[in-house]
């Protein structure tokens, strides 16, 4: 093929202008011949280079930038903002590469047919080829293109290419926070279509929460027949045990004024009052109507109402006994949508899942059929780790099933429309949805919403979703987008949209970002990103507030963080005009492209300029292995809250309160268990109370629980909540959350008294000696920073201390009857004095109680942790704890770990965060027990300490840049502090709470450690 017939025939190279695609519509068709499979492949420099000879195969849908062997150095690039080019809107780069997807396939075109061709999604700028016959072209990268191929078929062999072009003008909308990736990621297909044919349905079921009853508006659109003055075709559904048949609207007639008359062969009659056309424009103003005109019959000046469109039927039922849809109870009905002919057989069919409920805003409440609901979301990008975009539904049932056991009850599609499959499980598992369409312009946000080049792309993108997606009862707001600022096409793109569906809200942040009272021509809700919680409690409180807000995007979670999740909860549970919002964000975007399991971010395959880690900020795993902070927003966003507190329950009851909206707990069971330092006891079945939603109802502790209860040793009383039906996406019996009332628990006061005369174990150092001691305890200031520790807007405070390096300066050792004194004195990297005092009782032989005192430098304001770090020889495996757990935990980010007794390997106590930093550590820790073929290691603290135990150092941490750097260790490496920072978010969002910094200068606490070995 030559250079000039790659080219030829309808081409847009910017991507801005469609050509020869066909309407979005709701309506969906079944494939006819599926052509997902082996495809030949090549890659151009650019969409003009001439093909060469080599064909290589790939698999469609794929990424060609996932494929090394395809990819020819177009390797994923990772932005956060900026473009990965230097131009500017709307120029595109000269080195542009497009990969050319080939296949020939035997077809058999039937009369009275069309053949449609649908490409689920390409990346980049698809351009279609049909037998050397040029076919359209379509940008949006997230949304299906259609093409009508029937004029390019022949019967028996034709060949399908499509090229895809990395760059055009539309990528500067498509500067979305994710890899850049090229190639088709969604199903490609053929489908037939009868020449009069359905085109497209819309069904707005309505729900009425004061009648309890539903509304049904069907829009029926067909092909074919809209130009016909006579129709003789119907349209037939079947919905609620209903069948209704319509006719097909005809083609009307263009009214006219009519011609005046040339007969004078006779006088004609007088036909219309005087000045009677003046009647028309005084009705329109209001105005009072002359006596004279009074006579005059309303439909002689009455202009006719709007036609019904040609080709079309249109349904509505009303006073329907119908169960309502929420993310709750997502109750689905089916409507069946036909096509008659003539004779009355089915000339074309389709099938949709509906759901009656109602959304609205009312003042500062965002209403679902008539309630006031709490946003439990996050936010979702299509993202795995072997195939980039490329999602099965096996993937999109996974994630949104592990979503729903943690009760999370929302979704936001960051930042384009997810794949139809997505919204087909959101409405069947239950989830509310913010549908975002395919816009940001990030890098030139300033700019381009009001660059009227971009203008029809812009709208077009926001109305092609909304036709997609209209009919889904989980899409509960629209989103113009993501930021991309605020101009005129977000004007006009909201101008349509009110106009087209007034059914739903508008959600757009770029209106509101720098003022939380403006934007409300395009944002009925005011979403802000990352907002601090005084903004919060001060928009509550603004008598100027008039929109619900939910945040689009808050509790960033890159790397260990998510801090502070529960201080928001409690600010949207208690106050007005907040409802929830958007965790950012839901999985990890490291990629395994080799598939050696080693993930990697911005910058690993050579790509420049990049955002390195920042998209490992998922509640995820890109595995989907849930982390540390999912478990904090299952426990906060439970269905079921304890309401009562340790005296009730040691009096015999417990008090719980159904978080939920609209579903009573019919859905779930109960069990009781008491936590002691020896472990729970059997958990114990209890009645599930009949409880609406919203209400609160006392339990009756069983009496076999009762004994354990009242012990001096009982920790907490545990409740815990499960399905109790299998659904799509949890099987009976799943924990979907625990909550706990603690118990007043006092452990045991440490002993003073030594049981036997023993050697001192210190020696002229100050270190303690073990042979089970690699490393004697010493103090210990510095975790592996955070992502969160090292955000520019903490300013490098604390480097700025020194904790990170301490040297010591003098030592001195002054025996006791039995024990020694230690004071050490050190420099901390800049110089400033850090004094440590140890008091060691020994008790016994490897048995000591340790009183420490840590003096820092008076003006220290923050830090990060305050405590003993010590190494053991190797040999030991397993870890027990009684404390917080089973999962990681920290101040800010520990309202959902559990008060109890916990075992674990030690290797699996560690969260391999993508960039290795500060990780596994649990609070509360009273007791810690390390066993091993080496010997066993046990510390107690009445003053309850954070406890972290793992197989690297602090040093280690932070030196790997990949936790796959890591070498395998066999060391054990323990942490015990009496002070451990907070997490907060800010990278992106408010620091931890000032209640959960470290600013003191003095610390003082004491804890045993008994050392045995095995021989």
């Amino acid at each position: 093929m030559t250079t000039s017939d790659n080219t030829t025939g309808p081409w847009d190279a910017s991507g801005l202008h469609s050509v020869g695609r066909l309407p979005m519509r709701a309506l969906r068709r079944t494939p006819d011949i599926e052509l997902d499979g082996v495809w030949d492949f090549q890659l151009l420099p650019t969409p003009t280079a001439p093909l060469g000879l080599d064909w290589k195969k790939v698999q469609v849908p794929s990424l060609w930038t996932m494929r090394e062997e395809l990819a020819e150095g177009d390797v994923p690039h990772y932005t956060n903002v900026p473009m990965p080019f230097d131009e500017v809107p709307p120029q595109v780069p000269a080195h542009n590469p497009t990969g050319v997807y080939r296949r020939v396939i035997q077809l058999s075109p039937v009369a009275g047919h069309r053949t449609i061709l649908h490409v689920g999604a390409a990346s980049g700028l698809l351009r279609v080829v049909v037998n050397n016959r040029p076919i359209g072209n379509s940008s949006d990268s997230h949304l299906a293109a259609e093409f009508d191929i029937t004029e390019a078929v022949v019967p028996g062999t034709n060949r399908i290419d499509l090229r895809v072009a990395k760059w055009s003008s539309a990528s500067y909308l498509e500067d979305q926070d994710h890899w850049w990736q090229s190639g088709l990621t969604r199903p490609v297909f053929l489908c037939t279509v009868p020449d009069i044919a359905l085109a497209d349905v819309s069904a707005v079921a309505d729900y009425d929460p004061e009648t309890g009853l539903g509304n049904l508006q069907v829009n029926v659109f067909t092909a074919g027949l809209d130009h016909l003055y006579e129709v003789d075709w119907s349209v037939r559904i079947e919905v609620l045990g209903q069948s209704l048949t319509h006719p097909v609207s005809a083609r009307l007639a263009t009214r006219t004024l009519p011609k005046p008359s040339l007969d004078r062969s006779t006088r004609p009659e007088p036909q219309l009052p005087p000045d009677f056309m003046d009647l028309i424009s005084i009705n329109a103003a209001g105005a009072p109507v002359p006596p004279e005109f009074r006579a005059i019959p309303a439909t002689m000046t009455k202009l006719p109402d709007p036609a019904a469109p040609a080709g079309c039927a249109a349904f509505t039922l009303g006073d329907l006994g119908v169960a309502p849809w929420s993310a709750e109870t997502p109750h689905l009905e089916d409507l069946v949508v036909q096509l008659l002919a003539p004779d009355g057989s089915v000339a074309d069919e389709t099938r949709i899942r509906i759901g009656f409920r109602r959304v609205r805003v009312e003042g500062r409440d965002l209403l679902v059929n008539g309630k006031r609901i709490l946003v439990q979301g996050v936010a979702r990008h299509d993202v795995e780790p072997r195939t980039g975009r490329v999602m099965s539904r096996e993937r999109h049932l996974a994630e949104l099933s592990l979503l729903k056991r943690f009760n999370v009850n929302a979704i936001r599609s960051s930042h384009y429309p997810n794949d139809p499959q997505v919204l087909d499980l959101c409405d069947e598992i239950g989830f509310y949805v913010v549908d975002e369409a395919d816009v940001e312009g990030h890098a030139f946000a300033s700019t381009i919403a009001d660059d009227p080049r971009y203008l029809s792309e812009i709208v077009e993108r926001v109305s092609r979703m909304v036709l997609r997606d209209r009919n889904h009862p989980s899409v509960i707001s629209w989103s113009l987008g993501n930021e991309t600022g605020y101009g005129s096409a977000h004007d006009a793109a909201a101008g349509w949209l009110r106009r087209f569906d007034p059914t739903r809200p508008l959600h757009y942040e770029g209106a509101v970002s720098t003022d939380w009272h403006a934007g409300h021509a395009v944002s009925d809700l005011l979403c802000p990103m990352y907002p601090a919680f005084a903004s919060l409690e001060g928009y509550s409180a603004d008598p100027r507030a008039d929109r619900p807000l939910i945040t689009c995007e808050y509790a960033f979670s890159m790397g260990n963080g998510t801090g502070g999740l529960s201080d928001y909860w409690k600010l949207f549970e208690s106050l007005p005009g907040l409802q929830g919002g958007f965790i950012w964000q839901f999985a990890d975007h490291s990629l395994d492209r080799d598939g050696d399991g080693k993930l990697r971010y911005g910058g690993d395959f050579g790509d420049e300029t990049h955002n390195g880690p920042m998209l490992a900020n998922g509640v995820v795993f890109p595995d989907l292995t849930p982390k540390p902070a999912l478990f904090e927003a299952r426990g906060v966003f439970s269905p079921v809250r304890i309401v009562s507190d340790a005296a009730e329950a040691l009096a015999g009851t417990l008090r719980i309160r159904n978080r939920q909206t609209f579903a009573d707990l019919g859905a779930y069971t109960l069990e009781l268990r008491v936590e002691t330092p020896t472990g729970p006891t059997d958990a114990v079945a209890v009645p599930t109370p009949a409880l609406a939603a919203g209400d609160e109802d006392t339990i009756e502790i069983p009496a076999t629980l009762r004994k354990p209860l009242d012990a001096q040793s009982a920790l907490a009383l545990t409740l815990t909540v499960r399905t109790r039906h299998t659904a799509l996406w949890a099987d009976a019996g799943t924990e979907v959350a625990a909550e706990q009332v603690v118990l007043p628990y006092a452990p045991e006061p440490l002993p003073r008294t030594p049981a036997r005369s023993a050697a001192l174990p210190v020696d002229a150092t100050g270190a303690l000696r073990h042979p089970l001691l690699r490393r004697s305890p010493q103090l210990s200031l510095w975790r592996a920073l955070t992502c969160h520790d090292k955000s520019f807007s903490l300013d490098n405070r604390f480097v700025r201390s020194g904790f990170f390096r301490l040297t010591p300066v003098d030592v001195e050792v002054k025996e006791t009857g039995d024990g020694a004194v230690v004071t050490t004195r050190y420099a901390a990297a800049f110089g400033d004095e850090v004094v440590h005092r140890r008091t060691v009782t020994v008790l016994d032989d490897g048995d000591w109680v340790l009183a420490e005192q840590v003096s820092l430098p008076e003006d220290t304001q923050d830090g990060l942790r305050v405590g003993m770090e010590f190494e053991l020889v190797d040999g030991f495996g397993d870890a027990g704890w009684t404390g917080l757990g089973p999962w990681e935990n920290y101040p800010d980010r520990r309202a959902s770990a559990l008060l109890g007794a916990w075992n674990s390997p030690i290797e699996e106590l560690a969260v391999p965060y993508i960039l290795p930093q500060e990780n596994g550590t649990r609070g509360e820790v009273t007791a810690l027990r390390l066993t091993g073929p080496a010997g066993t290691v046990h510390t107690t603290h009445p003053t309850p300490l954070h406890m972290n135990v793992g197989r690297h150092s602090v040093d280690e941490l932070e030196t790997a840049e990949h936790w796959w750097e890591l070498a395998p260790s066999e060391k054990t490496v323990v942490h015990l502090d009496i002070a451990h920072r907070g997490l907060g978010t800010a990278v992106l969002g408010p620091d931890t709470h000032p209640r959960h910094r470290l600013p003191g200068s003095e610390y003082a606490w004491e804890w045993r450690l008994t050392l045995k070995s095995a021989d």
